[in-house]
């Protein structure tokens, strides 16, 4: 890591860590007194014919005409869909990064991307467009219901790339931004080459298999060993929507990098990475970085490989999130 990216991830990380440490221990205090009950609703939004399933969890329920709390919105990647990445518990861990949100004093959202989960599954291969498509259908629905038009946002993946582009295109709409497991260029990237071996494949289908074998992957292929409690948990849930998903982001990132444009980020921005992420170089994420203008912007590794949200690194992760979150913004 360059002297300069360090010393962001340094800074920023000790800078909110106290603050942060506090609201988690503050919420955590409130559940052991029976105080803090998470309350959770369902939605859908429309995007055409297309049944966008929408996931919300947060401490109590919403008062009408009370002021709402800050709105995270947590966006899936290629493999998983919502609610088995964000509000997952596995045997003794709690990984449900949507319950320590919302512990945390946050109005927490999650959705099935088309061809995922509970939206529907049509025929077409869910690319990062129609990703993209997705949270602008979403939208609506999270500024009626919670009367925040300007929200935080964190993608991991391929839905680090689906909101960047989203970013991109809806400045205005973004408060904080975090982007995990990020590629950008995707050169030198060992998995995106590895991928680039299929191509034909990811062109002729819109779908691709997702097994057992294809989930334990995602927590193997960097050389770190998968908790068999998680992937037994995660096959338990996803296999209830069938045993394939779309095609489409692993041929964009194979074929269309980069998606997302630094320079146009105009928010303040958390750069996330496990210290053997085979999804992009070191180099090429830092690249990243470096591009985006101003100074709100922090970069931190995190214990880990590629998915950080289900990873060993996970508490480290959160840690590092909701230091970012509470962290007072530039004055002047």
């Amino acid at each position: 890591m360059s002297d300069e990216a360090g010393t962001a991830s340094r800074r920023g990380v000790l800078a909110g860590g106290a603050l942060g440490a506090l609201v988690a221990a503050g919420g955590a205090r409130a559940a052991a007194k029976g105080e803090a009950k998470i309350w959770s609703r369902e939605y859908w939004a429309n995007k055409g014919a297309v049944k966008l399933y929408i996931y919300r969890k947060r401490i109590g329920a919403p008062v009408k005409g009370k002021a709402g709390k800050p709105v995270v919105f947590l966006i899936h990647g290629s493999t998983l869909a919502g609610r088995s990445t964000y509000d997952l518990k596995a045997g003794d861990q709690d990984l449900s990064m949507m319950d320590m949100l919302a512990r945390a004093g946050f109005d927490v959202w999650t959705m099935d991307h088309e061809g995922y989960g509970h939206s529907s599954h049509t025929e077409a291969n869910g690319d990062l467009e129609a990703g993209v498509a997705d949270i602008e259908a979403a939208m609506p629905v999270i500024e009626a219901e919670t009367g925040r038009s300007k929200i935080h946002f964190f993608g991991e993946s391929s839905g680090a790339l689906r909101v960047g582009m989203y970013a991109n295109r809806h400045p205005e709409k973004i408060d904080k931004l975090m982007l995990a497991a990020l590629s950008y260029t995707g050169i030198g990237s060992p998995t995106l080459i590895e991928r680039a071996k299929q191509l034909d494949y990811w062109k002729s289908h819109n779908r691709r298999p997702r097994d057992k074998a294809m989930i334990t992957s995602i927590f193997t292929r960097d050389g770190l060993t998968a908790s068999p409690v998680l992937v037994d948990k995660i096959v338990a849930e996803e296999m209830k929507f069938g045993d394939s998903v779309p095609t489409g982001t692993y041929l964009d990132m194979t074929t269309k990098l980069p998606v997302v444009d630094p320079v146009k980020i105009t928010s303040p921005v958390l750069i996330l990475r496990g210290e053997h992420d085979g999804i992009a170089t070191i180099e090429d994420v830092l690249d990243f970085y470096r591009k985006v203008p101003g100074d709100e912007k922090q970069f931190a590794l995190v214990p880990g490989a590629h998915t950080l949200v289900q990873g060993p690194g996970y508490r480290q992760m959160w840690h590092t999130v909701q230091a970012f979150l509470t962290m007072p913004l530039k004055e002047g």
